[in-house]
């Protein structure tokens, strides 16, 4: 056994358990690999940023239940990317071509419209700043970090039903104040 093999394994399990850095040391160790395999899938250099960014925050959320069948985490990595690149494609294509000339046109900066955004997304922050401590904490998870509704009721501690009941009403609550806001 070479002692990269032990360092893997051994970052691995140390990355189970939490240590931020072992995660960065394997961070390093294999962004480059990553990103040049992101690259060959999507190429596009942002699009492969972007993916090499939302591979490593899957492999933070996975890594406590991975079981490292080699000797190296590469193979997981590339395949997590894999998985990423293609849902990015799959994005690009369901925004179809032209999102691609809309970035490269430049946007014109609409003062008004700004303000409005401005004062939605305060209305929204102030709602969400007024729920209770369950009901912000679902709406964090499902809304904001991308949960299930079985996931942010495991993490919670309730059932699927009741994460599930109380976001719809959130969601309604917020997005009446955002309807309010854009039309006073």
């Amino acid at each position: 056994m070479t002692d990269d093999v032990i360092d893997d394994r051994a970052l691995v399990a140390r990355a189970a358990g939490g240590s931020e850095d072992a995660f960065r040391s394997l961070y390093r160790a294999y962004v480059r690999p990553v990103y040049w395999i992101a690259f060959g899938l999507v190429h596009d250099e942002s699009d492969a940023e972007d993916v090499v960014q939302e591979t490593f925050v899957v492999a933070w959320r996975k890594i406590p239940k991975l079981r490292l069948e080699g000797a190296s985490l590469l193979p997981w990595l590339a395949t997590v990317c894999r998985l990423q690149a293609q849902n990015r494609l799959r994005s690009r294509r369901r925004h179809g071509e032209t999102a691609e000339l809309d970035e490269r046109i430049p946007a014109l900066v609409d003062v008004e419209n700004q303000v409005v955004e401005a004062e939605t997304v305060g209305a929204i922050l102030a709602a969400v700043d007024g729920l209770g401590d369950l009901d912000r904490e679902i709406f964090r998870l499902c809304a904001a970090e991308g949960y299930g509704y079985q996931a942010a009721a495991e993490t919670l501690g309730v059932s699927h039903g009741t994460v599930r009941n109380r976001l719809s009403r959130i969601r309604s609550r917020v997005r009446a104040t955002a309807m309010e806001t854009e039309t006073s």
